[in-house]
């Protein structure tokens, strides 16, 4: 008798169509109107964010997507559909038919509701819900719930429906990391300092209750622990900042800065909160990394790949579903 079909949705938070000022704001107007995403009233913040911060904000935005930008399209949807393909593959190969894998984007297309709706109507008898964020934020992962609970409170026939909150110790996703790193070593040696980025959040929601700092800061622990380094060897900091608020630190470019001037030559930096690449990684880390730590005197910066499609992430990610079936 076949096993029940199960659906696994990978759920990101979306990219522009093009690299283009009117499309980026198009996407950034629905990513910061989230009050997941921005907490503040929106009498006072709408008005703000359409009349000021889209017409600054889009144009600068779409050149750094230009930057980073493939044949493909955008790296965050080329590299996350490599994953689903791969994962898709990976549980395939243990359970033919019995999975179907999809990718949803929480501010552009696929969107949520509309895989989760195309997976019912495939016959999934299972739903599992996979945010492509290791360490949970309220920001992030508080945004698939909302909208995979909005979507289902319509539905009469409900299936089995898991959502996996984070996976930021999951031993085959630090392993997965580790074995990038090794690999990095091995073509360029171990003498730079490794830098472990994590995307920031403003700290007023650490004060609130988000669990997010602490699964980074463990994440991280573990990694360098698997990694065999000493507290010399690495180091960790947040990335993206935005508004006036005050955010979790150290920052990243002031780390990259610090580094460069207390004397740290080589760096490699590291994202292990970004499952596949993306603006963030590539172009902020990736290239604008780089300027910041050469400018300040370093002389060898590199970036290690988020973890991608990656046998191993693909591998790691499926034992992570199975656990959960």
């Amino acid at each position: 008798m076949n096993k029940p079909l199960t659906g696994v949705l990978l759920v990101n938070t979306g990219t522009p169509t093009a690299p283009r000022a009117p499309e980026v704001r198009r996407f950034l107007r629905r990513f910061l109107s989230d009050q997941r995403v921005v907490e503040l009233p929106h009498l006072f913040w709408l008005p703000l964010l359409n009349g000021v911060i889209l017409p600054l904000r889009g144009p600068r935005s779409a050149r750094n997507y230009a930057r980073i930008w493939t044949e493909g399209g955008s790296p965050l949807a080329v590299y996350g559909m490599q994953l689903r393909d791969a994962l898709q593959a990976e549980l395939q190969r243990a359970e033919p038919d019995a999975w179907r894998v999809e990718v949803a984007y929480l501010y552009a297309e696929p969107n949520v509701p509309a895989q989760l709706e195309a997976m019912r109507a495939a016959g999934a008898r299972r739903l599992i819900v996979l945010p492509m964020y290791p360490q949970c934020s309220g920001a992030t992962t508080g945004a698939v719930y909302d909208q995979v609970g909005s979507t289902t409170r319509r539905w009469r026939a409900l299936p089995e429906l898991r959502l996996i909150g984070d996976y930021h110790d999951d031993p085959r996703y630090i392993g997965a990391l580790a074995a990038s790193v090794r690999e990095y070593w091995q073509q360029q040696g171990r003498e730079s300092h490794l830098l472990l980025s994590f995307h920031g959040i403003p700290q007023v929601l650490v004060r609130k209750g988000d669990d997010y700092e602490r699964q980074c800061r463990v994440t991280a622990a573990l990694l360098a622990a698997e990694l065999g380094l000493t507290s010399t060897e690495w180091s960790l900091s947040f990335q993206s900042r935005f508004g006036a608020q005050k955010w979790l630190g150290p920052a990243t470019d002031t780390q990259l800065e610090e580094l460069a001037k207390g004397g740290t030559r080589r760096v490699v930096v590291m994202c292990p909160g970004f499952a596949v690449d993306c603006l963030e990684t590539l172009e902020e880390i990736a290239i604008g990394g780089r300027e910041i730590f050469e400018h300040a005197g370093g002389t060898h910066y590199d970036y290690i790949p988020a973890l991608n499609a990656r046998p191993d992430h693909a591998a790691a990610l499926a034992q992570l579903l199975r656990s959960k079936s």
